[in-house]
């Protein structure tokens, strides 16, 4: 996709090498800066950094490849620390592994077909199916911006209590 953009194969090769350290490196801001706010800032941020990147890429073109590749890699690395923090923090441990169970199960099912999704799309309208994808994190951007940042307030369980 990235060479539909106009980058060299060396140029996409070197871009999508850097997704995996980004994603380490956003994992490492989350766990010391961005643990001092609430986990929703984190999932916030996290949706923006395909959108964002999706509009570097298309305005600066195969320049601007390696910072949408960085950009999306930061978001998923910061997304699958925020995807267990953020359920804690707002309904509490109470039930929590029922719970992130029930709610990651979307996410996995749509993580599992995206790829095939997104080689049908690019296959069909090409690099505008990065569009599509900047459009779901937005949407999910303005989903999250409907939670509240409140702390819940359970306490934590004692020993031999079950969760309910």
């Amino acid at each position: 996709m990235l060479v539909a953009f106009g980058a060299t194969p060396a140029q996409a090769l070197l871009a999508g090498a850097l997704v995996g350290p980004a994603q380490v490196g956003a994992r490492l801001l989350e766990a010391g800066w961005l643990a001092r706010f609430h986990p929703l800032l984190s999932a916030r941020l996290a949706m923006l950094m395909n959108p964002i990147g999706v509009v570097a890429l298309v305005m600066g073109g195969p320049l601007l490849a390696s910072t949408f590749t960085v950009l999306y890699g930061a978001g998923n690395g910061i997304i699958t620390i925020a995807r267990g923090t953020l359920p804690l923090a707002l309904f509490g441990p109470a039930g929590f592994g029922r719970r992130v169970g029930m709610i990651s199960l979307p996410s996995r099912l749509t993580g599992a077909a995206a790829p095939l999704a997104l080689g049908l799309m690019v296959e069909h309208i090409g690099s505008s199916a990065l569009w599509i994808s900047a459009l779901v994190s937005v949407s999910a951007f303005f989903a999250l911006l409907l939670l509240r940042a409140e702390r819940a307030n359970s306490t934590p369980l004692q020993v031999g209590e079950q969760n309910s």
